[in-house]
């Protein structure tokens, strides 16, 4: 238990990368994690595609956006783009409008983490220009775009902090290091007691 619960304290969103690729091998195993992820009611309504063809790469990368409260700081420096993605899919025949979405932060967390076990840096996405990845991706039309994984070797090292008052923002320091306020145990945790 010890190497999971240190993988997901270890886990950051990055949005630097280095140039070293995404293997197909990567994608592969990622999507194995996604599939093996609980689904309400056994729907499993996700497919996944995975991308890494040098060609395809700067056009999905010019379907995104990144880190909303530093814009454009947050974006990755010229250089340092994505070297892979995961484009979740809903298949508009499975899918149960109500639980879906927990199937998707359950696949996409399991994405996350094994990534993090494999030495890669993930940022999940849901500011997407979908109908532009759909014609890119050749999309059909009975699945819908949800989010998009980007994923390479971490080239910046994000830092979590103690959220100080209710200020949610990410920020980065004169140095360029990147912070994740999160709260404090103490405001979200009570044992046996509301």
């Amino acid at each position: 238990m010890a190497a999971v619960f240190e993988t997901i304290i270890a886990r950051r969103t990055v949005r630097a990368f280095g140039p070293e690729p995404v293997t197909s091998d990567h994608l592969t195993k990622l999507v194995e994690a996604a599939r093996v992820a609980p689904s309400a009611a056994n729907k499993q309504p996700l497919a996944y595609i995975g991308v890494n063809d040098p060609d395809l790469l700067p056009r999905i990368f010019d379907c995104l956006k990144w880190a909303a409260y530093i814009a454009p700081a947050g974006d990755p420096p010229p250089g340092q783009e994505p070297r892979g993605y995961i484009v979740v899919l809903k298949d508009k025949k499975v899918a149960d409008e109500t639980f879906f979405r927990y199937d998707v932060g359950a696949a996409v967390e399991n994405m996350l983490l094994a990534a993090q076990e494999m030495g890669l840096a993930s940022c999940w996405i849901a500011s997407v220009n979908r109908p532009r990845v759909r014609d890119i991706l050749d999309v059909p039309e009975d699945y819908d775009i949800d989010c998009v994984i980007a994923l390479g070797k971490p080239a910046e090292h994000p830092v979590m902090v103690e959220m100080q008052g209710d200020d949610v923002r990410y920020w980065r320091d004169e140095a360029g290091v990147h912070h994740v306020p999160k709260r404090p145990l103490s405001k979200i945790f009570r044992l046996n007691s509301p």
